[in-house]
């Protein structure tokens, strides 16, 4: 079996790419073929929001990563067509979470597939982005056309390529696995001196790059309740501000929240991930508009509470009142559930609530779904 994933992968940063490398991972303990083909260009630095696209961990491991693919440039889809023709792979898995990528993407399949042998699947893991566009009338289409299958990472997601297909493609739904590559859960204590918190305190957590659609604003009204002050506890946000973080902070004082919420307006690199999940007691994911979260499956690996909103497949992986909440993305839902939190004691059930479902999570579910499309 040859399987190439052809999307965005070590040097690059983020979840997306983690994902891909830990995917390719799970085939080389499998004994698959497993070559990664990503990008040369991803985005062109002016539509890039973030401070750097690029990662300072160690390259993965156990498999080969080129970079070939120019995002901006037809002719170089071609040419990267061809050479993945040439190795006559039985699977190409394009990992797709934006418009952006579906002509580049949808060429260098069509190129492929002129062997007669390939099989092209889309690997989705948002079909429609949450911060919408013009491109996503016109691209999307084009992608899901050149695809001889699809395993999308949540129901929501497979809704929206169902409404996109018009020939009854082959599809599956496969919860997003754990991210289980950031380390071992280690001591409260440990990760608070490392991270030089209070211990005097205890923490929630909103983790990843800051944007409009992932709800910050409505946890900074919510934390700012009253009843949650009768507790030592403190907000850490942890992610690069992909928005202008002055409407957040200008929010926070005016809350009167500047001594209970720490801002770490910066990309956690991969090794310092563990202090901050196990540091805390419950992750918050206050979500305006969702498909899935690479967060809630770091949330599961270090056996962490959750809350999150009832938006798009969010709540498919959080099993309400067992492994943390699923209230409604305003404010006040948000104060309530974290109050019980706290007031009740609930820590240590929804742990074991969490230890319970982390085990429907495994990689080997994904490698499976996508030879079974096969």
């Amino acid at each position: 079996m040859k399987v190439i994933i052809v999307g965005t992968s070590h040097p690059y940063r983020g979840g997306i790419a983690a994902f891909t490398d830990r995917l390719a991972t799970e085939f080389v303990r499998e004994g698959v073929d497993i070559e990664v083909v990503t990008f040369k260009l991803q985005y062109p630095s002016f539509l890039f929001p973030g401070k750097t696209q690029y990662s300072d961990a160690k390259a993965p491991e156990g498999f080969q990563v080129s970079r070939k693919v120019n995002s901006i440039n037809p002719l170089n889809w071609i040419k990267v067509g061809k050479e993945i023709r040439k190795k006559n792979p039985d699977i190409v898995i394009f990992t797709y979470w934006m418009s952006f990528f579906a002509p580049c993407f949808g060429m260098i399949a069509g190129v492929i597939k002129k062997n007669h042998h390939t099989k092209c699947i889309g690997l989705i893991h948002n079909m429609i982005p949450h911060e919408k566009s013009i491109l996503d009338k016109m691209f999307p289409p084009y992608f899901v056309k050149s695809m001889d299958g699809f395993v999308a990472l949540s129901k929501s997601v497979l809704d929206d390529v169902q409404s996109l297909d018009n020939q009854a493609k082959p599809k599956c739904f496969v919860p997003h696995p754990l991210y289980d590559h950031y380390g071992e859960i280690i001591n409260r204590d440990e990760a608070v001196k490392h991270l030089n918190l209070d211990p005097n305190y205890r923490y929630l957590l909103f983790f990843g790059l800051v944007r409009a659609y992932k709800g910050l604003d409505l946890l900074i009204d919510a934390f700012a309740d009253e009843r949650l002050r009768k507790y030592p506890v403190k907000l850490i946000v942890a992610g690069e501000f992909y928005d202008d973080p002055k409407p957040y902070l200008e929010r926070i004082e005016k809350c009167g929240l500047t001594n209970f919420i720490i801002i770490e307006n910066q990309y956690i690199n991969d090794d310092e991930v563990k202090y901050y999940f196990n540091a805390v007691d419950i992750v918050v994911q206050p979500y305006k508009s969702a498909t899935q979260s690479g967060v809630t499956q770091i949330a599961y690996h270090f056996e962490k509470p959750m809350l999150v909103t009832n938006v798009g497949g969010l709540g498919e992986i959080i099993p309400d009142g067992k492994v943390g909440y699923v209230v409604e993305p305003k404010p006040t839902p948000i104060a309530d559930a974290l109050v019980d939190f706290y007031e009740n004691k609930r820590y240590d059930a929804f742990v074991e609530g969490v230890r319970e479902e982390k085990e429907k999570y495994a990689w080997s579910n994904m490698t499976e779904a996508i030879l079974k499309l096969l």
